[in-house]
């Protein structure tokens, strides 16, 4: 059984087993999370869907925090040509990795 799930303003594809890197959450590594805010459910065979509008009642994803971390470096830069204008920027996410448990209908 899979679903899918809405956290961090994103939306993702998980079943039970899967570690899933998200949007950061404030829960301690080793810790429980839910999440009550499923979109869609489905078999394995993808047969038996079931679509919330928008979400869907009495379904939840449980999760454990596997960890917090920060992603790799992505660098902005802005040039412009001829006026010597040149500006470099990094920026890092923080994210959390969670391994999902069993999905609840």
């Amino acid at each position: 059984m899979f679903a899918v799930i809405e956290t961090g303003g994103k939306q993702y594809l998980v079943k039970s087993g899967d570690m899933v890197k998200i949007e950061k959450l404030e829960a301690e590594a080793g810790t429980e999370v839910v999440f009550d805010k499923v979109l869609l459910l489905a078999d394995d065979d993808g047969l038996n869907v079931e679509i919330g509008h928008p979400y869907l009642e009495g379904v939840t994803v449980s999760a454990n925090v596997e960890m917090q971390g920060r992603s790799k470096k992505i660098l902005v830069v802005k040039y412009k040509r001829k006026v010597r204008y040149t500006r470099t920027r990094g920026h890092r996410q923080n994210f959390t990795k969670v391994a999902v448990k069993a999905v609840k209908a």
